[in-house]
This record gives structure tokens, C-alpha cells and sequence, in this order.
């Protein structure tokens, strides 16, 4: 249905987010109420739509997401079967914005992965609180074989509406940030959200044009699937994974990401 539309016939990754429950309530989560929801992919639902989404689009990985995925009781045998059976490569996905002892853990899972072999990346949203810190940041998790930190941009959707003290007011601190990290001399590859530059990302959406191929697409817990990160928390969905009859929907509307020409985020490498 996604080809019929928009013409596109290869979607690279699926971002799926296997279920709202999460131990955090960060003040910038995107979920916000949702959270509390209980609606979730079952293992065999993943599977199925990880399949259709290989077979019609020819999806090459898969990043399992939440909520917090490694609450996902089944999140093993999901991992297993993307791995053996769908041959799909698997990403799987302070303190003051998470909870006490939330930083530590973090780290914690990532020694835990550097032993294991597991090549882990990390994604930060950048807020007033914590823009200081991601060069210290950065050279901890090259400590830790850490091989990518992706940097996002706050947006105004889900917690974030109520914490307008995390938002970053001049624009001019994302370029004094990318520059501190550019003069680092990081062996850590460093992924920065376009909004975080002074370019800014593209006024149009990036569907614009029938593009055969687009990097990524996410499925929230609902089956609701979205194609731009501008659009994701905002109830923007013009397509949707039909869990019972194992097909994507077209459910077109005033406010869905195509109709309003949602731009997708563009990343920039430091």
C-alpha cells in the first residue's frame, strides 16, 4: 500500500517499537501519556510484519525500540528469529531526566555488550541540561567501543510540552557544539539531527517526489507507522500495520504526514 501512494519500493529499516512500558518517565519522551498504555506487538505479530516488510520492501535491519525493549519479555525470541530467520541486522536501541542511578545503568549495559561483541550506538536528545556534556559524553562511550552517538533535537510533542526549561533558546549553541566536537579528534562516529545546524533541515518533505527508496520507517505499538521523525508522537500516521489481517493500511486524513508534507530529519556527519 506505502508503493501504491508514494511510489516508494524499499524501506531500509524498521524502527519497531514493541511496546510503550517503560521503567523512566523522561521529561522529554515523546510517548508522554502513552506510557501508560498497554498496547504492544506481540512476538508473533513482530515477526509477521518484519516479514511483510522484508518481502514488499525489501528491509534490510530492524531497530527494536519502546518504551524500554528490554522490558519486552519476548524480546529474545524476536531478536532470534529477525536474526536467523529474516537474516535482518539488529540495532538494538541523566540522571535529573531519567531517574537516580539511570546514567550508571546505561553504561553499565554497554560494558556489558562491548563483552559480549555486540557493536552498540547511542542516541541523545539535546536539551538545555545536558548540552554541556555531550563532548564528555562522547569520549566515554569511545571508552566503552561505542561505534555511534546520534545527537537529536528537542521537539515540542508528548513530556516535552510541559518542560519548555529543556529547550535550547539560541541556535547558535548547536554550531559552538558542533564545532567543540569537531575539534575533538573523536574516533566515535557523530550523527547530528540537521536541526541542530544552522542549514536547518528541508522546508519540503523529503516524500516529495515519489522517491523509490527512503532510509527508515516506525511502527509504534498501535501498528501506526510514520516515515518522518518530525512526525513521530504527533498521531501523523497516513499509513498503518494491520495486526489481524497482516497487511498495511492507507488511512489517509487533514492531519497525516503526507498530506501536510511532514519533512523527514536529515543527519549530518561532524
Amino acid at each position: 500500500m506505502i508503493r501504491e501512494v508514494t511510489g516508494i519500493r524499499k524501506i531500509r529499516m524498521v524502527y519497531l517499537q514493541l511496546l510503550y512500558r517503560c521503567n523512566f518517565e523522561c521529561l522529554h519522551c515523546f510517548h508522554g501519556e502513552r506510557l501508560k498504555h498497554s498496547d504492544a506487538f506481540s512476538s508473533a505479530e513482530a515477526i509477521r510484519f518484519l516479514i511483510l516488510m522484508r518481502d514488499q520492501y525489501c528491509t534490510e535491519a530492524v531497530t527494536l525500540l519502546g518504551g524500554e525493549p528490554f522490558l519486552y519479555k519476548d524480546l529474545p525470541v524476536v531478536v532470534r528469529q529477525a536474526r536467523q530467520q529474516l537474516g535482518l541486522n539488529i540495532d538494538a536501541t541523566n540522571d535529573h531526566i531519567r531517574k537516580p542511578g539511570s546514567h550508571q545503568s546505561a553504561l553499565n549495559a554497554l560494558c556489558c555488550a562491548r563483552e559480549l561483541g555486540v557493536r552498540t550506538g547511542v542516541t541523545t536528545t539535546i536539551t538545555s541540561v545536558n548540552i554541556a556534556e555531550v563532548l564528555p559524553l562522547a569520549r566515554i562511550l569511545e571508552e566503552l567501543g561505542v561505534v555511534q552517538l546520534k545527537l537529536h533535537c528537542l521537539r515540542p510533542v508528548g513530556n516535552a510540552f510541559s518542560h519548555p526549561e529543556l529547550f535550547i533558546a539560541d541556535s547558535t549553541a548547536y554550531m559552538r557544539l558542533r564545532e567543540e566536537l569537531r575539534n575533538a579528534n573523536l574516533d566515535i562516529e557523530i550523527v547530528l539531527d540537521e536541526d541542530l545546524t544552522a542549514n536547518s533541515s528541508p522546508a519540503v518533505c523529503a516524500h516529495a517526489g515519489s522517491p523509490r527508496e527512503i532510509a527508515r520507517i516506525e511502527a509504534d505499538p498501535r501498528g501506526a507507522l510514520t516515515m518522518s521523525c518530525k512526525a513521530v508522537g504527533k498521531d501523523s500516521h497516513a499509513f498503518w500495520y494491520d495486526k489481524t489481517a497482516n497487511r498495511i493500511t492507507h488511512r489517509p486524513s487533514a492531519t497525516d504526514e503526507l498530506t501536510l508534507a511532514v519533512p523527514d530529519v536529515v543527519y549530518a556527519r561532524v
